[in-house]
């Protein structure tokens, strides 16, 4: 939560700059692209594997020929593969003896590199779309009129309802939008600062505790209660503090590499991220009505249940004394980029988060970023997937004049070198085959296959 306090104002107010945003956007596509690029090459290792698999006939017991044929079945590998996939260097880790133990963790590699590379690929496209509409949004000041084109059809109906027109609708992304990310960047500021002074004050001076005064009613018939209005704000003071906590959870790396993605995402994940919602939950609680005076939090139903088991030793009272004294270190931390002096010094990196102090990729690599969007969205990439941009619409400028880092009619901005980029290189055996599969992919979805029907074609 101590991250989240300081990461979620600063990510409000870093993209209320759109020319800024863009940049950011620019900055983390050589990572992603780089991560897609690895899930995809890991999967076709181990669909390689399973070839082989498939064609060994010796050593292999029937059950475990049954259960190659199940994990095949799974994977939709076309018959094609069995005749034309050349050897590669995965193919000598097949051990000389199939055992049910090597085919078990075979099967999870399988299911974690399918799910992987989906992660990836919707990471993708989604840094493609919001690329796309950021300089959209950059390009419509000189018009005055923003139009974000046709929505596939696929897309939710919210987002393919139209109605605002195109000046209302570049009034609202490029100037309401911006102030009231400001605006909540200012508010959530000042709530984080009441968050972190509660906590050091709540047991040396309660009368001094900001959550309390606006939760505890302090008129003179009250007595010291809580009432409905104190409920509402006791209601947004918990909604920030889990959204807080939350925000934190696709940034550090201790989470490793559980993601959630949109009707995609795996089943471990799933339980992973349940699991830590619902041990959160008590805690989180716990400490809230620690702002309380003791006479309310006591009367509480929480308490009656499951709080009064805390306080059942003086361990857990003194614990829960000076344990939230901690909540400083990682607001410091997040505060004065310790995560990027770590990295930068130690090589390793805490926290997954593009915003964190990487100067040097923010300055240099944009640069990068900015031409391999270029090139996924105006021609043939190497990953093969500009065929699944088709929902994403084109900007109203022409190809040689987009993403700049100014709006268009400023003199002062610098002409940028993507103008003048070479023609793509031919593409090689391998990479036309990845195109293949992506466009199998986009026609997979257009036929609104099913979930496992989809991995046929990836």
């Amino acid at each position: 939560m101590g991250h989240g306090l300081v990461a979620v104002p600063r990510r409000l107010y870093r993209n209320a700059n759109i020319s800024t945003r863009l940049r950011r956007i620019q900055s983390q596509a050589p990572g992603v692209n780089e991560k897609l690029i690895g899930s995809i090459n890991a999967l076709e290792n181990l669909e390689s594997q399973l070839t082989q698999l498939r064609r060994r006939k010796n050593a292999i017991s029937r059950d475990h020929q049954e259960w190659i044929e199940e994990i095949s079945d799974g994977s939709h590998l076309p018959e094609a593969r069995l005749v034309s996939s050349t050897p590669r260097e995965s193919d000598a880790a097949l051990p000389t003896v199939i055992t049910d133990r090597y085919l078990a963790e075979f099967a999870r590699q399988l299911n974690r590199a399918r799910h992987k590379r989906l992660r990836f690929i919707d990471t993708w496209d989604c840094l493609l779309e919001d690329a796309v509409h950021t300089q959209a949004i950059l390009d419509a000041s000189t018009s005055k009129r923003l139009d974000f084109g046709n929505k596939a059809p696929h897309s939710p109906f919210f987002a393919r309802l139209r109605i605002l027109t195109p000046h209302t609708r570049y009034l609202l992304h490029y100037h309401i939008l911006p102030n009231l990310r400001i605006f909540l960047c200012a508010i959530l500021s000042l709530a984080s600062i009441c968050i972190v002074w509660s906590e050091l004050v709540k047991y040396i001076a309660p009368q001094l505790s900001i959550i309390r005064f606006t939760i505890v009613s302090h008129t003179r018939d009250s007595d010291g209660k809580v009432h409905f209005a104190g409920q509402i704000m006791a209601s947004l003071w918990m909604c920030y503090m889990i959204t807080a906590a939350l925000a934190s959870f696709s940034e550090i790396k201790v989470w490793g590499n559980r993601a959630l993605v949109k009707r995609n995402t795996y089943g471990e994940s799933a339980t992973w991220y349940a699991g830590q919602v619902a041990k959160l939950t008590v805690p989180l609680a716990y400490n809230f009505l620690t702002f309380l005076p003791p006479d309310v939090h006591r009367e509480t139903t929480f308490y009656g249940f499951l709080g009064q088991l805390i306080n059942l030793t003086p361990l857990g009272k003194g614990f829960d004394f000076f344990f939230p004294v901690f909540i400083l270190v990682p607001v410091c931390a997040t505060l004065f980029n310790l995560y990027g002096r770590v990295k930068g010094f130690w090589r390793f990196d805490i926290v997954d988060d593009e915003d964190e102090g990487d100067a040097t990729a923010f300055n240099g690599g944009w640069r990068e970023g900015r031409e391999l969007i270029e090139r996924e969205l105006n021609g043939p990439s190497r990953l093969g997937l500009a065929q699944r941009t088709n929902a994403i619409p084109p900007p109203p400028p022409p190809a040689t004049d987009r993403y700049r880092d100014a709006p268009p009619g400023n003199n002062n901005a610098r002409p940028t070198p993507s103008s003048h980029n070479p023609p793509p290189p031919n593409r090689t055996t391998a990479e036309q085959q990845t195109s293949r599969l992506a466009a199998a992919t986009a026609a997979a979805e257009e036929a609104d296959e099913n979930f496992f029907q989809g991995f046929a074609h990836r």
